[in-house]
């Protein structure tokens, strides 16, 4: 079965300047995450987030400890033991995803190969591996291209989908607001609470 890993932190600063803001949105968009992964395989959110594995919690995802040393770290726990078999990584700020777009890029992934979906900025936003040993921590700035190149350097295939609802990720609230018919249930009521709060 695939296993998913959902790596979960607090938005950052510039999702919005009140961390109230940045709790709220966040927790929704990984609530929208989460409702998609877990039709899809088993389910682990790596987090240090109370709030986060509550959320895990409630949607039948299990949890794994955030080690504290960034996304790459993140996974890489999350994968530590696990049995043999496909597994993707998506972040948790793509609150416009569904299983079928996740569906697709299991199909996407060459046998024995890898598949990934990049954000408009370079970074990686989802990922297939054939197995959790092809992992390695290479997020961060044009993190795309590491992963493909790594794959190449381990004689692999690698692809690069096009999935709009796992390529767009939201890192300010003009993306929200960008992609506001799109995100999932949890993200359009905070958003819409964020716009009666607004108009008070």
């Amino acid at each position: 079965m695939t296993l998913v890993v959902v790596p979960y932190r607090e938005g950052k600063s510039r999702l919005s300047d009140s961390r109230r803001v940045r709790h709220r949105v966040s927790l929704a968009m990984l609530g929208d995450v989460l409702g998609a992964c877990v039709a899809v395989g088993d389910t682990v959110v790596v987090t240090d987030d109370e709030e986060g594995r509550a959320a895990a919690e409630e949607t039948g995802a299990s949890v794994a400890e955030d080690p504290g040393h960034g996304q790459g770290a993140a996974v890489a726990a999350a994968l530590a033991g696990r049995e043999p078999g496909p597994v993707l990584v998506v972040n948790a700020d793509v609150p416009c995803v569904v299983p079928h777009d996740l569906r697709s890029l299991l199909a996407a992934t060459p046998a024995g190969g890898i598949a990934l979906v990049e954000a408009l900025d370079g970074t990686t936003n989802a990922l297939s591996v054939p197995a959790a040993e092809v992992f390695a921590p290479l997020y961060g700035p044009a993190s795309a291209d590491r992963f493909v190149s790594h794959a190449r350097e381990l004689g692999l295939e690698a692809v690069r989908a096009a999935i709009p609802n796992l390529a767009d990720d939201v890192d300010t609230l003009a993306d929200l607001e960008r992609l506001h018919l799109r995100v999932g249930p949890r993200t359009q009521v905070v958003l819409s609470e964020l716009a009666q709060e607004a108009r008070a």
